[in-house]
């Protein structure tokens, strides 16, 4: 009866359990409505209207037609820019980063704030500085040309190259941010021990700081990579016809074609490649943690 009595108040973990999930529940409503109706809905809204004829039968012409001609030219053109953009982004933002690295840490955080300050300053309006930099009486070429440089003035607007430096432009604060708090986490103690071993620079920085940097690199490559793939105002403004890329083409196909089922073939490739980039970067990413985890231990 005592045991009986001293027992009966002890409330039950499963009902406390069971508070807290419907508690947790509660909050995360409001959340879970807001991604079903601003990303789930319009997603399979998009996926749905690209799947549909001009009579409202199922067809896959559209995917067809994006994946043929003109079309698959635009997506590799977005695939082969993005690519440059990538490589280029990670080698000077590895410079940058690593530079910043053995600044002192006063210096290093005003370093850090000269490269994330201009991120916060319009798209087309860096777009639009790049444009007067870059034109034939604009500064860069005024200097080359000052500088007796044979061929000068240079054509760097409306080609490739002004798309991939106004692009790459846009990437590198991405790129210089993530290097940079990869590059402080590496435990300098390795190479001090690597160099009293007799090694030389050349061999620590390839057999002991690249790869603990390498998942780093790899995820900012990434990135920047995808954050290209759907880039619109910087090629839509620096590059040429041979530079339509597959965001200014899904905007062609809405504004000027009304093609409305095309344009929704073209964004959901492009989802389709962005989900796999990111896939690919988590797949880097707990790469590099369980490599650090055995080195650790």
């Amino acid at each position: 009866m005592a045991a009986t009595l001293t027992q009966a108040p002890a409330p039950p973990r499963k009902l406390l359990a069971s508070r807290r999930t419907r508690v947790g529940i509660l909050y995360a409503l409001p959340v879970v409505a807001y991604l079903l109706v601003l990303f789930v809905y319009p997603i399979f809204s998009t996926l749905l209207l690209s799947l549909k004829d001009a009579d409202g039968s199922f067809t896959l012409h559209w995917y067809a037609d994006a994946l043929t001609g003109v079309n698959l030219s635009v997506l590799f053109t977005t695939l082969r820019i993005s690519a440059e953009t990538a490589v280029l982004s990670l080698v000077f933002g590895f410079l940058l980063a690593q530079a910043i690295t053995r600044l002192k840490p006063v210096l290093a955080g005003l370093a850090m704030l000269v490269v994330v300050v201009p991120h916060f300053i319009s798209a087309l309006v860096r777009t639009y500085g790049w444009i007067i930099m870059l034109g034939d009486k604009g500064l860069v070429n005024e200097t080359l040309t000052a500088l007796s440089i044979p061929g000068a003035p240079f054509q760097l607007l409306y080609n490739e190259l002004g798309v991939v430096i106004g692009t790459t432009s846009m990437m590198l604060p991405y790129t210089v941010l993530l290097l940079y708090g990869v590059m402080r986490g590496v435990d300098r103690r390795l190479m001090a021990a690597a160099a009293s071993m007799g090694a030389g620079r050349v061999t620590i920085f390839r057999r002991v700081y690249l790869p603990l940097v390498a998942p780093g690199l790899a995820s900012a490559g990434l990135l920047s990579f995808i954050l290209s793939l759907g880039y619109y105002i910087t090629p839509a403004l620096m590059g040429g016809p041979n530079q339509t890329m597959i965001a200014t083409l899904i905007n062609q196909q809405v504004t000027k074609e009304n093609q409305w089922n095309g344009a929704a073939a073209q964004g959901v490739i492009l989802l389709l490649l962005t989900f796999a980039g990111l896939l690919l970067v988590k797949a880097v990413t707990s790469l590099g943690a369980s490599r650090r985890k055995r080195s650790a231990s």
